[in-house]
């Protein structure tokens, strides 16, 4: 079954919402967005999501660098978050861009994240830093090939993979898709978390044809520029109902 990540919550309503129908995710943003939390705002979220768990932190035991590569490394990785989503859920996530990877460790340790999802093209080197599992974040623009982010998909360098699309401006967040078939030509080799332009409408179709470990959708459960209850459990619904071959 396909996991989850509703991105953008700024709410204890909404995230209990996203909960209550299946969210294996929730995404708090840090980084300059219209979407961005304040302090609050995460320690409510963070307060709500906690109270509905069974275990309150996560245990990850991913594989440590020079034991496995390739996809082998990913794969490990996606496993042991899998475990803990299954302990644990949601896994909170926060995004981050333009920071220091100083002031990435300490805000989420004082706003008690579980993983760090970096979305400003951050260096090997910086996402070394980050004391929690990293959710690297790659853009796809209109000349990005599958060979381009493989080269960018480094085992020892991030847990997870996350593809979206490539804006002027922007980090995520902008209801536009990139080319799908690039997406499943990575997912063959690799297990990727597939955003840009998902919807209730379209998440199953582009399960299908992907065939990702995971999807991650923000505006596209948005009505007028917020967080929508009831697209959120349709997006969910259609996402974990569509048909994984692998």
């Amino acid at each position: 079954m396909t996991r989850v990540k509703v991105c953008g919550v700024r709410d204890s309503e909404t995230a209990l919402a996203a909960v209550r129908a299946g969210a294996d995710m929730i995404g708090l943003v840090f980084a300059e967005s219209r979407r961005r939390v304040s302090p609050d705002e995460c320690h409510e979220v963070v307060e709500a999501i906690r109270a509905e768990r069974r275990v309150l932190t996560p245990h990850f035991d991913g594989p440590h660098q020079g034991e496995v590569s390739g996809r082998t490394w990913f794969s490990a990785w996606n496993e042991a978050i899998d475990d803990a989503i299954f302990h644990c859920r949601p896994l909170i996530v926060g995004v981050f861009a333009d920071m220091t990877a100083h002031d990435v460790n300490d805000i989420a340790d004082a706003a008690g994240l579980d993983i760090v999802q970096l979305s400003g093209g951050e260096s090997d080197s910086f996402c070394r830093e980050i004391r929690l599992p990293v959710l690297r974040t790659i853009h796809v623009g209109e000349y990005t090939t599958a060979d381009d982010v493989f080269d960018r998909a480094v085992p020892g360098v991030s847990a997870a993979i996350l593809l979206d699309t490539a804006s002027a401006g922007a980090r995520g967040g902008t209801g536009e898709a990139f080319d799908r078939a690039i997406a499943a030509e990575v997912a063959l080799r690799l297990p990727i978390v597939l955003a840009g332009g998902l919807t209730p409408e379209n998440v199953a179709g582009a399960v299908a044809e992907v065939q990702p470990w995971a999807v991650d959708v923000s505006s596209g459960v948005e009505t007028g520029g917020r967080k929508d209850n009831e697209k959120i459990r349709a997006f969910i619904g259609a996402a974990k109902g569509a048909r994984i071959e692998r």
